[in-house]
């Protein structure tokens, strides 16, 4: 059956511009380059390419580079040459597919046909270079009402809260799923940028202890590496109920990935695969995750948010009302579109809804309940720019997550083979030799730079709406507008079309 399916990929090599100087074969962990002793060329397999760019990138005479196959089948409106391929494979495995990273389909963004208003003449536009501009925020249950005490001060009774200087933060991801170099890169990145990092399902390895200011620690089903010291570390905790990539599925870390450092911060025996539930064993209702939420604040001596995250889903609008009712402080909402290490295709390309729908339904339904100042709203699932950022905040969101785009900062290339353990990046590899081409110091600094520039972006944007805090742009619906939309999908973001 293997003889069915073609190289979805070709290597180009130009003889001419070819010195052999094997530097393909030597970067590529996946062996499409070798080296023919007795013809000294170079040799191409195009089956074991994944378009890493891995070789393009480093080849010193930029003979190579890769071209998507032209091979195609009899044309078929409805078998796609790629739907029988994946079917070829099944059949020759009897397996599962699985992929990695975010939902590939060409479904609409929603972002893509939302345009950013701007003030002209009666609300001026503001200079953000020479006038101030407040991109600080705050996150956690904010008090509806003032009290002061009986000489008349200001009473300090809010809740733990996460200042972050912008409105943005790194989305989890394991250590075990993304290398140990992947994450020092995010942790120190976030501290310089005073905002926060998610370590993901897989614990926290004893050496980012000391970035715990700006960790988020995450419990999710399978309780993996989680201990009271694992609780006190971080500024906030994480209850994870569902992922954007895979709703209604629970994490699955391979054998192979989950060795020696991996292993001993999850605390399961090495070589064995880390399988995370699909429900919280505990958790079958409002009531058993508002049992959850209080314990880990009676664990961390309420002196840290607790997060709640969870999948957009169909009725994503309602779990978030009740959530907001567990006690929770902030919520997590991760579209469509989000990235996975390792998900079932199926469930990454067909389930869940994408996270503007999500968002903009689920900050509506809380504000129609007199809720919306009890939790804030993170959201993550495919944030690519500072556009995309401006644009979830005036739907609602406090802050946002990204993943993707932080692993794209640090080199990656798109590849979708993270759970091969193979990645030429070092990025989602736990292969020492791998890993180590990661520098996490000019990953980290790659992390700083793209934030710094989304931040100036923001600043400008917001500037030519004339508005100078990120607190009046949050919720603020009037500043866009909708262009290609239904009036239905103009009614559940709730903007105007364009022209109006």
């Amino acid at each position: 059956m293997d003889l069915y399916v073609h190289p979805r990929f070709e290597v180009l090599r130009s003889e001419k511009k070819c010195i052999c100087c094997r530097v393909c074969e030597r970067q590529c962990a996946n062996g499409a380059h070798g080296y023919d002793e007795s013809a000294g060329t170079m040799e191409s397999y195009d089956e074991k390419c994944v378009n890493c760019h891995r070789c393009v990138a480093l080849c010193p005479t930029k003979a190579l580079k890769i071209a998507e196959t032209s091979h195609s089948f009899r044309q078929n409106a409805n078998w796609s040459g790629h739907t029988i391929q994946e079917l070829y494979l099944q059949a020759n495995t009897g397996g599962v597919l699985l992929s990695s990273m975010g939902n590939p389909r060409p479904l609409p963004s929603y972002f893509d046909r939302i345009l950013l208003n701007a003030s002209q003449v009666t609300n001026p536009s503001i200079d953000p270079l020479r006038e101030p501009m407040e991109t600080r925020t705050f996150l956690g249950k904010k008090n509806q009402t003032v009290t002061r005490d009986t000489r008349g001060r200001l009473k300090d009774n809010m809740g733990a809260q996460l200042e972050l200087r912008a409105p943005i933060m790194f989305s989890a991801m394991s250590l075990g799923s993304i290398s140990y170099n992947a994450h020092a890169s995010l942790a120190n990145a976030a501290r310089e940028l005073g905002i926060f990092y998610n370590c993901g399902e897989g614990g926290l390895h004893k050496d980012f202890y000391k970035y715990g200011p700006n960790t988020i620690v995450q419990v999710a089903s399978g309780r993996f590496g989680v201990h009271q010291p694992y609780l006190m570390a971080g500024a906030a905790v994480e209850i994870k109920m569902g992922q954007g990539a895979k709703p209604g599925i629970g994490g699955h870390l391979p054998g192979h990935k989950n060795m020696g450092q991996i292993a001993a911060t999850r605390m399961t025996p090495e070589g064995s695969d880390a399988i995370s539930p699909a429900p919280h064993h505990d958790i079958y209702s409002i009531e058993d995750l508002r049992q959850l939420v209080y314990s880990l604040k009676e664990a961390t001596g309420n002196t840290k948010p607790i997060i709640v995250k969870i999948a957009a889903v169909h009725n994503v609008a309602a779990i978030a009302s009740g959530v907001a009712r567990s006690g929770a402080d902030i919520i997590a909402i991760d579209g469509f579109r989000g990235g996975t290490g390792a998900a079932p295709t199926r469930i990454r390309d067909n389930v869940g809804i994408p996270i503007e729908l999500a968002l903009a339904s689920v900050d509506q339904k809380l504000r129609d309940e007199g809720i919306r100042s009890d939790v804030s709203l993170v959201v993550g699932g495919s944030i690519r720019s500072s556009t995309d950022w401006v644009k979830a905040i005036a739907l609602g969101a406090d802050a946002c997550y990204i993943a993707t785009g932080a692993l794209l900062a640090l080199g990656c290339h798109l590849c979708r083979s993270c759970h091969t353990n193979l990645c030429n990046w070092g990025i989602a590899t736990q292969r020492p030799d791998l890993v180590r081409r990661l520098n996490p110091e000019i990953g980290a600094e790659h992390l700083v730079n793209l934030i710094k520039a989304w931040q100036h972006e923001l600043r400008e944007i917001m500037g030519g709406m004339g508005i100078n805090s990120v607190e009046a742009l949050r919720g603020n619906r009037l500043m866009l507008r909708g262009v290609g939309m239904t009036r239905e999908e103009l009614d559940i973001l709730g903007i105007k079309h364009a022209g109006l």
